[in-house]
């Protein structure tokens, strides 16, 4: 059976870009935070299911909980990052993305004492007009990213990238592997069925369809979930109608639908699945 991605983005639920107009960043160390028992919860889950995932943490995170990010890695979780503060990258400038991203890199680093290799854009901020954040990565040491969503999007997405894993070649000459969220064709639009939101808002069936449609093409997908999205007692924040729909909608149903995936498809790192389709070499 073909490998696929499991990827987690760590981060707490006042902090998703959905919320960002209704909570200042400065306000963040004011909310009771969740990360730690969700975060701790996945772990438990994939060892039971013997999965091993990527960890996209944020560095704001990592900062705040330094036993969880070690954990992760002790128990043989690839930690990857996701940014420092989850800002938009289209909405910073090319230095302070490159300053907060390596900082973010650093404080995982130190941390686990070994590499991060792996990148998470914050709400999949790698657009057209924020493309050049991929030479940064490369300067900054990134082997992968996982940034690029091919699809319409009010807050993401590239629709005419490559759908499968490659090697993306910046016009500057930098080269880094792309693994792009997962989506499926259908007439001339794609379906995102990669995970988060899609995977509680869209019937399991249809998930669970896409998902094979892209292995039957002998292509590892990535799928991708945020610690909250387990978490049904979490505090409701007030946001606009279509914000606090795309957060709160079928949070019930977020654990039993993943325990139902994994026990249908195999799930590995990024790095792994990246090994196994070709694009990456060990050691």
């Amino acid at each position: 059976m073909l490998v696929n991605a499991m990827t987690v983005d760590v981060e707490d639920y006042y902090q998703v870009s959905a919320f960002a107009k209704n909570i200042d960043k400065s306000e963040w160390d004011k909310y009771p935070s969740r990360v730690n028992t969700n975060t701790n919860w996945l772990l438990e889950h994939f060892d039971e299911h013997n999965i091993k995932a990527t960890f996209f943490v944020l560095g704001w995170v990592a900062e705040r909980e330094h036993q969880l990010i070690k954990r992760i890695s002790d128990l043989g979780h690839e930690v990857a990052c996701h940014g420092y503060r989850h800002d938009l990258i289209y909405n910073q400038t090319k230095q302070v993305f490159k300053e907060e991203t390596i900082k973010s890199k650093s404080i995982l680093e130190d941390l686990i004492g070994k590499p991060v290799n792996g990148y998470r854009a914050a709400s999949y901020s790698i657009t057209a007009d924020s493309v050049w954040a991929i030479d940064i990565l490369c300067e900054a040491g990134f082997t992968y990213d996982s940034s690029i969503f091919p699809i319409v999007h009010d807050r993401y997405g590239i629709p005419n990238a490559e759908t499968v894993p490659h090697k993306y070649c910046t016009d500057s000459g930098n080269e880094i592997i792309e693994f792009p969220l997962s989506t499926v064709g259908i007439g001339n639009k794609r379906l995102p069925i990669s995970g988060g939101g899609y995977f509680r808002l869209f019937p399991y069936w249809m998930t669970l369809q896409g998902l094979r449609m892209v292995n039957k093409k002998n292509i590892p997908f990535i799928f991708y979930m945020h610690p909250w999205e387990i978490d049904v007692d979490q505090p409701r924040i007030k946001s606009s109608l279509l914000s606090e729909f795309r957060h709160y909608q079928n949070l019930n149903k977020f654990k039993p639908r993943l325990t139902r995936l994994i026990n249908q498809f195999e799930f590995s790192t990024v790095e792994e699945v990246l090994y196994k389709y070709g694009l990456l070499s060990k050691g």
